[in-house]
């Protein structure tokens, strides 16, 4: 187990009013947000199935998920056991589970729009230690 702390403001500073650069083939891209209460970015994983995901991760602060383009499925773990979640267009998910992210129709071919609180602590656990 590992624990990760983010501090405010752990965001890029970003042009108001204009369109925001979002990279191709990156995992997790903060774009912008509001110190001390919000920061939102892009999810992108280059997992293309749950077996690949060998860690996941949960916050201390929920997390929403919006998918914007592609297929993405969140890995979670609920009630002592995985479970997959493919998200949906124009369906956002609020997620407190311990999870993870694979795109199956191949590396960072789904894309989801994520928001989360600017300072939080995250855990990063294999998947069968969460049931300790």
């Amino acid at each position: 187990m590992r624990t990760v702390r983010v501090e405010p403001p752990s965001f890029p500073r970003a042009p108001a009013d204009r369109l925001l650069d979002v990279a191709d083939a990156t995992r997790w891209q903060v774009l912008c947000g509001d110190a001390g209460h919000w920061r939102a970015g892009v999810f992108s994983p280059p997992e293309t199935s749950a077996s690949e995901c060998t860690e996941l991760e949960k916050h201390t602060c929920p997390e929403l998920f919006l998918l914007l383009s592609g297929r993405l499925t969140l890995v979670l773990h609920v009630d002592g056991g995985i479970r997959e979640l493919e998200l949906q267009p124009g369906r956002p998910v609020l997620v407190e589970a311990p999870h993870a992210g694979f795109c199956p129709d191949g590396p960072h071919a789904g894309r989801a729009f994520v928001v989360e609180r600017d300072a939080f602590a995250t855990e990063y656990r294999i998947p069968g230690e969460w049931e300790r």
